[in-house]
């Protein structure tokens, strides 16, 4: 199994930027997909974004698009998300999870994942 770590979460007023970020301990990520979700309480997982290994598209949530980042180094042992402009609403626990090769899949899905990191908080003060 992965173990996913996320970092770079805190407080930040509105407006300002965060640069999160998710490690894969001790092994590469697995050669599906990683992705970044974040979920406030009584909400369900929201996508933000996510990137396969292979190739270099990545799809934003309309919700963080032209406004977050993702990227990736190129050991694959660690995944960013920038966040930039951010706003009181993005407030929440953000994730990063990794997803096994498979034949079918839909990462925007949280439920399709099969590693979970434990979050960072992340609050934006208005």
């Amino acid at each position: 199994h992965v173990k996913l770590v996320e970092s770079g979460g805190g407080l930040v007023q509105a407006g300002g930027s965060l640069r999160l970020s998710c490690a894969a301990s001790g092994r590469t990520f697995p050669a599906g997909a990683v992705g970044w979700f974040r979920q406030s309480p009584g909400k369900e997982r929201e996508f933000l974004a996510f990137m396969r290994w292979t190739g270099s598209d990545i799809t934003y949530g309309d919700s963080v698009r032209g406004r977050f980042v993702m990227s990736r180094d190129g050991a694959k042992k660690t995944v960013y998300l920038e966040m930039n402009s951010l706003k009181p609403e993005d407030s929440a626990l953000y994730s990063c999870a990794s997803m096994l090769p498979r034949l079918r899949s839909n990462p925007t899905m949280a439920r399709e994942y099969d590693y979970w990191g434990q979050g960072t908080q992340v609050t934006v003060s208005s």
